[in-house]
C-alpha cells in the first residue's frame, strides 16, 4: 500500500503505483481538501465572481452565470470538453493519471469535494479505470480533453474499463453499486484543469527508459566481449578526470559487469588498444543519458505532487495563475525521447560490428556457413530502421506552438504529444537493445569454451533459455519480439539498475 502525502510522493512511491501498487491518501491530505472546499462554499454565498465557480471559461471568464446554474455550469463544462481522439492511454498510464489527480487536488488549493476524491481512488481500487483518448491536449490549460473523459466517467458519460472490460460508464458504475456524480462549483473545472495526464504518460517514458537504459548496459558490455574488446576504457581514474556523474555511474557498471571474464583475460597480450567509438566510448555516452534521465525524473517527481489547476485558493483568495501549462513536462519528455534515441543509436553501431567480421572477427553476420544463411543480417537492418525513426521522433515538441481558444490561450507547450513521442522511441530503443543483446550472446557463443563474466553468463543462460544459438536461418521475429520485451520489463538487467536511478 502506498500512501501518498501530498507534496512529498516519491519517485519510487510513482513508480509502484505505476506498477499497480494499491494506494491511500495520508490524513493530512483530507484535511486540505475539506478546508478549500469550505473556502468555496464560503465565495459562493458571499456572491463574489470568481473565475470558474461563477463564471464562463477561457474566453467566456468575464460572463457571470447565476448560482441556480453552477451546478450546469460544471456538468456542461465536462461534456464540451470530451473531445479526445486516437487509442485509449493503457490502463497503467490512466491509473497513474488518477492517483496524480488525488495527489494535485489534495494540495488544498483545488476546492473540490471529499466525495469527488474518494470516487476516484474507489475506482483505482476496483480496477474501473475511465477510457482516456491519448489524442487532444496541447498541454496548456492544462490536459483539458483527455482529462475531460476522466470527468466523464464519474458523472455517467463515456466508458470505463471495469478489470478490462470497456462499459459504459454509467454501467460500470452501477455494476460496482456507485451512483454518478454531480459536480458543485468548481468541481469540473478542479479535475479537467492539470498536468497529471502528460505528466503520467511522461513517467511512463521514464520508467520505461530506465530499464532499457540499464539493458543497454548489458547488451553493451556484452557486446564488449563479444568483440574481444578492452575494459580499459572503463578504469574509473579516466572517468573521475572528466566529473560527470552519470559517466562515472555507466563506468562503474560496466566495468563491474566485464569483471570475471575468460574471454577478456585471454586476449591480455593482443596489440588492440582501441575499440570503435561505440564500445569505447559507452560510459561517456550513456552517462550524459543517464544525467538528461535524472533530470527529467527530478522535474517529474515535482509535478506529480503539484497543484496544477487554475484559480487556486488560498485561504478564501481564489489566484488565477499558470500552473497548468505544461512547459517542464514537455521539456523533461523531449530530454526522455533524445536520451533513448541516443540508447538506441549507440547500441545499433554495436550490432554493426558484430555482424561485419572485418570489424569483429567473428563469422558473417554472426551465423555459420555464411551465404546460404543470412544470419543477422536483416535484424541489423531493423534497428538502423528504428534508429532512424527515432531521430525524426526526437525532434522536441517543446519548441511548437499553437494558438486556441479564440487567441486567449496563445501559447502552449505540446506536453502530451512529447510524451506520447518519448514513449514511442522508447518501444523502438528496446527493439534496437533488443536485437543487440541477441546478436551478443550469439558471439559469446562463438568464443567457446571461454566463458565470459558470471554476470553475463547469468545474462547469456537468460537467453538461451528463451532463444537458442542460431545455428541456421529460421524465423527470428519471435525472438526479436522476446528480446524486446526483456529490454522493456528489465528481467535482464534488474541487478545493473538498482542505485542507478532514485
Amino acid at each position: 500500500m502506498i500512501v501518498m502525502h501530498p507534496g512529498s510522493v516519491a519517485l519510487a512511491e510513482l513508480r509502484s503505483i505505476w506498477s499497480g501498487a494499491p494506494v491511500a491518501l495520508a490524513e493530512h491530505g483530507w484535511s486540505a481538501i475539506d478546508s478549500a472546499a469550505a473556502a468555496v462554499e464560503r465565495i459562493v454565498a458571499s456572491g463574489r465572481t470568481v473565475y470558474g465557480v461563477n463564471t464562463g471559461f477561457g474566453l467566456l471568464a468575464q460572463t457571470r452565470i447565476a448560482d441556480d446554474r453552477l451546478l450546469d455550469l460544471q456538468r456542461n463544462l465536462i461534456l464540451s470538453h470530451s473531445c479526445g481522439i486516437g487509442e485509449a492511454l493503457e490502463a497503467r498510464v490512466t491509473r497513474l493519471t488518477m492517483a496524480l489527480k488525488v495527489i494535485g487536488l489534495a494540495r488544498g488549493h483545488s476546492g473540490i469535494s471529499r466525495g469527488v476524491v474518494e470516487r476516484l481512488l474507489a475506482l483505482i481500487e476496483a480496477d474501473a479505470l475511465p477510457v482516456i483518448p491519448s489524442q487532444g491536449s496541447v498541454g496548456a490549460s492544462g490536459d483539458l480533453a483527455p482529462l475531460a473523459h476522466l470527468g466523464a466517467a464519474l458523472i455517467g458519460f463515456g466508458e470505463i474499463a471495469l478489470r478490462g472490460e470497456r462499459l459504459p460508464a454509467a454501467d460500470a458504475l452501477a455494476r460496482l453499486g456507485l451512483e454518478p456524480l454531480v459536480l458543485g462549483p468548481k468541481e469540473g473545472l478542479a479535475l479537467i484543469n492539470g498536468t497529471q495526464v502528460s505528466a503520467a504518460i511522461a513517467l511512463d517514458a521514464l520508467f520505461a527508459a530506465e530499464r532499457i537504459f540499464a539493458s543497454a548496459l548489458v547488451s553493451g558490455a556484452m557486446s564488449t566481449d563479444a568483440l574481444k574488446g578492452t575494459c580499459a576504457a572503463f578504469d574509473p581514474r579516466i572517468h573521475a578526470a572528466r566529473g560527470q556523474p552519470g559517466q562515472i555511474a555507466a563506468a562503474a557498471v560496466l566495468d563491474r559487469l566485464l569483471q570475471g571474464s575468460a574471454i577478456l583475460r585471454s586476449h591480455d597480450d593482443c596489440g588492440r588498444v582501441q575499440d570503435p567509438y561505440s564500445f569505447r566510448c559507452q560510459p561517456q555516452v550513456m552517462g550524459a543519458c543517464l544525467d538528461l534521465m535524472r533530470s527529467a525524473a527530478r522535474t517529474l517527481e515535482i509535478e506529480a505532487n503539484a497543484a496544477t489547476d487554475n484559480p487556486l485558493l488560498f485561504g478564501d483568495e481564489a489566484l488565477s495563475g499558470g500552473n497548468f501549462h505544461a512547459e517542464p513536462v514537455a521539456f523533461a519528455a523531449d530530454m526522455l525521447a533524445v536520451a533513448l534515441c541516443e540508447i538506441g543509436s549507440i547500441s545499433e553501431r554495436r550490432t554493426a560490428v558484430l555482424v561485419d567480421p572485418k570489424m569483429s572477427g567473428l563469422p558473417p553476420f554472426l551465423v555459420e556457413d555464411s551465404g546460404v544463411n543470412s544470419g543477422f543480417m536483416i535484424a541489423q537492418v531493423t534497428a538502423a530502421a528504428l534508429v532512424s525513426e527515432n531521430k525524426s521522433l526526437a525532434f522536441p515538441a517543446s519548441v511548437d506552438s499553437i494558438p486556441t481558444s479564440a487567441g486567449q490561450e496563445d501559447h502552449v507547450s505540446m506536453a502530451t504529444h512529447a510524451a506520447v513521442k518519448a514513449g514511442r522511441v522508447a518501444g523502438n530503443a528496446a527493439g534496437v537493445v533488443g536485437i543487440e543483446l541477441l546478436a551478443a550472446a550469439q558471439g559469446i557463443d562463438f568464443h567457446r569454451p571461454l566463458t565470459s563474466s558470471p554476470a553475463l553468463e547469468q545474462v547469456h543462460s537468460a537467453i538461451r533459455s528463451a532463444v537458442p544459438f542460431y545455428a541456421s536461418d529460421r524465423y527470428l521475429a519471435e525472438d526479436i519480439g522476446w528480446a524486446r520485451r526483456a529490454a522493456l520489463d528489465g528481467r535482464l538487467c534488474r541487478d545493473v539498475a538498482e542505485g542507478l536511478f532514485a
